[in-house]
């Protein structure tokens, strides 16, 4: 299947609007990433406090911010959890890096305090309260009246209350009613925890904090990954073809990538370990794609001797024109499904995908071959031999 036949587009005649584009967003890239907002590391990478937090309704990401800001927990960033049955719930990332079991209860009540509004005095948050918070309720009060084994059962009736709640009603009360009925709560109990509770509109489900020893080191680990992959690619294609093909695809790589963390910085979303994938991937799918060309191109000097290097460069990119939008079409049709509903989750991910389809195919054509062209056309001018032609037979 072709979409082209006998196409001739000149597109070393365009090199330069094809390095004019690559430039502007290049500097933009990275005047972004040393003057502007720096390389948006994700918790994984820097470090943190990542707090999962079910609401009883659509929450406010903004109203979420001015209240971490007003309990001293600056500069959270808020982002929504989608999924099959996941509702009204949101991940806050902080920059708190405290790794102790007294810093994770520490920092999960500064979240609650941070976030109920009109608390009554004297009255815990039932919808946030431990089983023990409950059973030691209970204990004080004794509604049922027992005896030498209050202890066991008083803990049985909390853990019956932290479980309708947690699993049933996925993480909060409504109301107090909601309670009646409840598979293992005693009517009694739950008659009397109105008097001591009262009932906030959101429940902190998870809190996790990655240490910043730990995001230095996958930092690390993620720059070698990406450089033991360029190096490969260097030694592959040299071996294959000529040790310029390599180089010019490792620049062409090198391109990509810095264009896709670029587009990160400016539109300040975090790097995640499923970013790096994404980036590694897309190095692996630009190279597919710049081999393609180059494969056909070393053909093509050994059928068109006579002819210069440019004009079988341009005929090269031609003839794989066809397949070169075939197989980037769709691909890049679903990562943009990814992209568009796949969720908040997945969104740091497909968009590394989307944005590293465009430019890896781009950067195929109007980068990885005009290198070749014009590393030889320097040779030419130094009166040296272009090793460009006639290219490898292998």
């Amino acid at each position: 299947m072709e979409f082209f036949h006998n196409v001739n587009i000149d597109f070393l005649g365009k090199k330069w609007y094809f390095l004019a584009f690559s430039l502007i967003f290049s500097i933009a890239g990275v005047c972004s990433m040393l003057f502007w907002h720096g390389i948006p590391w994700g918790v994984d990478f820097r470090g943190g406090t990542l707090v999962t937090v079910k609401f009883s309704h659509t929450p406010n990401d903004g109203a979420i911010r001015s209240a971490m800001d007003r309990a001293g927990l600056h500069d959270a960033k808020i982002q929504s959890i989608g999924g099959e049955g996941v509702v009204n719930e949101v991940l806050i990332d902080l920059d708190v890096t405290e790794t102790s079991e007294k810093a994770l209860d520490l920092g999960k009540n500064k979240i609650i305090s941070a976030l109920e509004t009109n608390k009554p005095t004297g009255k815990q948050d039932l919808n946030n309260a431990s089983v023990l918070a409950i059973k030691n309720y209970l204990m004080d009060k004794d509604p049922m009246h027992l005896g030498t084994d209050a202890d066991q059962k008083y803990t049985a009736q909390a853990q019956a209350i932290v479980d309708y709640r947690d699993k049933t009603l996925g993480g909060v009360f409504g109301s107090f009613d909601q309670l009646k009925g409840a598979p293992g709560v005693d009517p009694s109990a739950a008659a009397t925890l109105s008097d001591g509770f009262f009932l906030s509109d959101f429940n902190v489900r998870d809190v996790a904090i990655v240490g910043p020893q730990v995001g230095s080191q996958l930092r690390k680990q993620a720059g070698l990954a990406t450089l033991y992959s360029l190096l490969g690619m260097l030694v592959y294609l040299g071996f294959r073809f000529e040790w310029i093909y390599g180089v010019a695809a490792v620049i062409t790589v090198f391109h990509d990538t810095l264009i896709t963390v670029g587009a990160f910085s400016l539109t300040k979303t975090d790097i995640s370990l499923t970013v790096i994938a994404a980036i590694l991937t897309l190095i692996g799918y630009s190279n597919n794609d710049t081999i393609v060309v180059f494969d056909r191109i070393r053909e093509n000097i050994k059928l068109m001797r006579r002819e210069k290097l440019s004009d079988i460069v341009n005929r090269s990119i031609n003839q794989t024109l066809s397949r070169t939008i075939l197989t980037a079409g769709l691909t890049f049709l679903t990562v943009l499904a990814l992209f568009l509903f796949g969720g908040e989750v997945l969104h740091g991910f497909s968009l590394a995908l989307v944005i590293g389809i465009l430019i890896g195919t781009y950067s195929s054509i109007a980068i990885a071959a005009p290198i070749l062209v014009a590393y030889q056309d320097w040779r030419v001018q130094k009166g040296k031999r272009p090793v460009a032609m006639p290219g490898k037979a292998r």
